[in-house]
């Protein structure tokens, strides 16, 4: 859980931690653009693909799980080779 809060890799992740306001720093916090999906009826492939600021046109496919060579697994197609 720890490499989560150091290193967020998915996009989501990265902008989720970015919007943390910090107690230590100066550093305004990073808000998300767009509006969260529906989760009732969510889209077709990468559910922050609207969102992303890396989208390209496969976002628009299911995301494969991606293992990287630390251990951790992202669900994301920056990461897919």
């Amino acid at each position: 859980a720890e490499s989560f809060y150091k290193s967020p890799l998915h996009p989501y992740s990265q902008k989720l931690m970015a919007s943390v306001p910090s107690l230590r720093e100066d550093k305004q916090p990073e808000y998300i653009p767009g509006s969260p999906v529906s989760l009732i009826n969510p889209p077709k492939g990468c559910r922050f693909a609207d969102r992303c600021p890396f989208r390209t046109e496969k976002c628009s496919g299911e995301p494969p799980l991606v293992s990287l060579k630390d251990g951790n697994y992202v669900r994301c197609w920056l990461y897919a080779r």
